[in-house]
């Protein structure tokens, strides 16, 4: 049976709602959010295409404590916004039952963007971080299953780091976003 959020409309946050009611990170966010462009034209025209569809919704778990919302969320509300699709911030805490639908390598990684249409039916989801960058955490997390094992407390440390240089400098990475976000939307 596929997945349904439709009992969920209506019980998230706006993305304004979530900026305003920061507590922690806000001045990175708004900064990564204020400061947006556009890397292509192309991307910018196919964002702006969509404007003319109704039938997409877009959920995204997260909070405000985690890096990987604070770096990757902004270029994601800010295509969101361009597309006109709605969007409902889910926050992690208070909605364990959503994230617990939507694990990543068996845990809860945010943030989980999810695009439903408006029956709630889950057409596809993106996240927590650009494919090039959850590479590493999926090696590492093949390589040490161990939760429990002495050295893996240092060993989630380098592939954090790692997973840090993955990312550049800058905000390059937000065009890897746009462009898988692209790839997702562009199935339905």
């Amino acid at each position: 049976m596929a997945q349904n959020l439709a009992g969920t409309f209506g019980k998230g946050i706006t993305p304004a709602q979530f900026m305003d009611g920061m507590q922690k990170n806000k001045e990175t966010f708004v900064g990564y959010y204020d400061g947006f462009t556009w890397p292509s034209e192309e991307d910018k025209e196919f964002y702006a295409s969509l404007k003319n569809r109704d039938d997409l919704r877009a959920f995204i778990l997260m909070a405000e404590w985690c890096g990987d919302v604070v770096r990757n969320v902004p270029v994601v509300f800010r295509a969101l916004e361009s597309a006109g699709i709605p969007v409902e911030v889910l926050i992690i805490e208070e909605h364990p039952e959503i994230m617990d639908q939507f694990l990543t390598l068996g845990g809860r990684s945010i943030p989980i963007v999810i695009i439903t249409d408006t029956g709630g039916f889950v057409l596809g989801k993106w996240g927590p971080r650009p494919e090039h960058v959850q590479a590493v955490m999926r090696k590492f997390k093949e390589e040490n299953p161990d939760r429990e094992a002495p050295d893996y407390q240092d060993k989630i440390a380098v592939a954090r780091q790692d997973m840090m240089n993955q990312y550049g400098e800058g905000t390059g990475y937000q065009a890897v976003i746009l462009k898988e976000l692209r790839s997702l939307l562009s199935k339905f």
